[in-house]
Formats: C-alpha cells, sequence, structure tokens
C-alpha cells in the first residue's frame, strides 16, 4: 500500500510504500505426524508407534479412543447401507489397522475402507444366510440366496420350489390300481343292469337308472352322501319315469341301505360296490334280500324273467 507523507526537515512531501502481511491463524500442517490419523501419514505414524509399544498399546493409549471414535464416524454411512451399526464398522477398521498391511499401503485409510467395505458386505450375506461371517466371505456359501421363512410369501415354497419335490413311489403302484378299478367299473355296470332286467325290470329303464346313480355318485364325496342326494332328487325320478317306491328301492340295491344298524352287512355296500370288488354275480343270484327287493320293486309289476 502506498502512502504520502510530509518530511520534518523541508516539508517536503515523500511517497512511502508500506506491504501488509496476513498471519495466519493456524501453522499449515507439515506432513507426517504432525497432520493427525486423519492423514494417511498421520495414520501409518501412529499405528507404527502402537506396534512398537507392544500388545497392551491399543488399550493404554489416549490416541486411540479417538482413532476408533473417528473411524465409527467415518464409516457409519457404509455401516448403515448394510443393515450395521457404525461400531461394527468400527470393529472391522481396528482388525484391519493391527494388520501389517496397513502400515507398509501407500494410502492406509484407502486399505482400512476396503477391508470395512468388504467385512459389512460379508456380516449382511451372513445375517442373510444365517452362518458365520467367515463362511459368507467365501463364494462355496454367499452364492446362495438369504434364508426365507416358509410364511414370507403368499404362495408357501413347498408348493412349487423344485427344491421339495420328490417322486412318489407308490405313484405308478396307485395308477395302476386305479386304471384296474376304472375299467372293472364298465362290467360292473353292464351286471348290475342284467341283474335287474333278469329280475323283471324294463332293460332301459334299469339302464338309465343305474347309470344315472354312477353319473351322481362320481360326484359326491361317499355313497352315503349320493344315496340322500338322489333320494331328494324328484326331477331325476320324474325323467325315469320310475315310481317312488322302485326308485328308492332301486337306490338301496345298487347304493346300499343307509341304515346305521346294517353298517357292516352286505345290504350297505349295495350290489355296485360288490360287483366293482369282483364278487361274481351269480353269488348275487343268491343273496335273497336283493332277489325280493328288485322283484318287488319292479315297475308295473315286474316278475322274474329267469322264471317265465
Amino acid at each position: 500500500m502506498q502512502r504520502w507523507r510530509t518530511t520534518p526537515v523541508g516539508g517536503a512531501i515523500i511517497m512511502t510504500s508500506h506491504r501488509k502481511t496476513r498471519t495466519p491463524a493456524t501453522a499449515p500442517r507439515t506432513p507426517g505426524r504432525a497432520r493427525g490419523f486423519e492423514h494417511p501419514e498421520g495414520l501409518r505414524a501412529l499405528l507404527i508407534r502402537l506396534q512398537g509399544q507392544g500388545q497392551w498399546a491399543w488399550q493404554h493409549d489416549p490416541e486411540v479412543t479417538a482413532l476408533m471414535r473417528h473411524a465409527a464416524d467415518r464409516y457409519a454411512a457404509l455401516a448403515r447401507r448394510h443393515g450395521l451399526d457404525p461400531w461394527e464398522a468400527a470393529a472391522a477398521a481396528f482388525d484391519a489397522m493391527r494388520t501389517g498391511a496397513v502400515r507398509r499401503a501407500d494410502d492406509p485409510w484407502a486399505v482400512v475402507t476396503r477391508a470395512v467395505q468388504v467385512t459389512c458386505i460379508a456380516e449382511e450375506r451372513a445375517n442373510g444366510l444365517l452362518c458365520s461371517v467367515h463362511q459368507a466371505r467365501r463364494p462355496k456359501f454367499s452364492a446362495h440366496h438369504d434364508a426365507e421363512r416358509f410364511s414370507d410369501r403368499e404362495n408357501p415354497l413347498t408348493d412349487y420350489h423344485p427344491s421339495f419335490r420328490a417322486p412318489d413311489p407308490f405313484a405308478e403302484v396307485a395308477e395302476a390300481e386305479a386304471d384296474e378299478a376304472a375299467g372293472r367299473v364298465a362290467p360292473a355296470i353292464e351286471d348290475c343292469v342284467a341283474l335287474f332286467h333278469f329280475l323283471g325290470w324294463p332293460e332301459e329303464a334299469a339302464r338309465s337308472g343305474i347309470e344315472y346313480i354312477v353319473t351322481r355318485l362320481a360326484e359326491c364325496p361317499s355313497r352315503a352322501s349320493a344315496f340322500e342326494s338322489l333320494r331328494r332328487d324328484y326331477h331325476a325320478r320324474a325323467l325315469l319315469d320310475l315310481p317312488a317306491g322302485s326308485w328308492l328301492s332301486m337306490l338301496r340295491v345298487v347304493l346300499g341301505n343307509p341304515d346305521p344298524n346294517l353298517a357292516h352287512t352286505s345290504a350297505a355296500r349295495g350290489v355296485l360296490h360288490r360287483l366293482v370288488n369282483e364278487e361274481p354275480l351269480r353269488s348275487l343270484l343268491t343273496d335273497e334280500a336283493v332277489l325280493s327287493e328288485v322283484v318287488l320293486s319292479a315297475p308295473g309289476g315286474g316278475g322274474c324273467r329267469g322264471c317265465e
């Protein structure tokens, strides 16, 4: 800055120049230990000093507390990103700082940051896989998806996941038995129609009634429920043009008598059940209860055709 002033002698005016210098509030940091552990070189110096002081230095050195608090603040965002507490990240930083690789690295903080990142990822995978952190670091285990509860999904995992599928060892046997039973139904129906026709029923009425009963039986959970449903089916009885007594007798003979007192007798099983289970037709012709029921209920008086 230039200023004009008057000299005491002669009153001459001369120009003087003053340069104003600004003193910094703090002295600039110098490389090395003076810059503190926030700087890579300061961290290196601190770690080398702690290494030289022995195994108890990390426990008693007053600067370690500040270092760990700084590490927790530094990696708090990284820890939260992986669902961890900041002090868990600080613990990972502590493990990394005690290694020689950090002390010898060009940038110690960069090595510590990478180690903390890897540990946080492993911790998150371990929590999801329900395993140890050591196992979660290995690709053999980390390649799997996180563990899931069966109730976490709208559709149970067991319904569609291939891991829960197992071949039924008895599937072929059950299928063969079902095919064999289905193959016995048609002959049983024909024998049942022949029985009614032989005992005085018109063949067309007998066939229509028995086929309708079998159709409804396939739609019901049991013979008892089928009997009760057909007993109240007045529309079907009208279509078949059968009297009420003949229709009820046909139901009792074909499906079996629903009387609980006859639950364990042949009358409760019905002729259709007996024929499907390969009981011969000539055996039914010796059952007096079946013969009398069919003959007496024949529409239009009926009559035994075998006696003509």
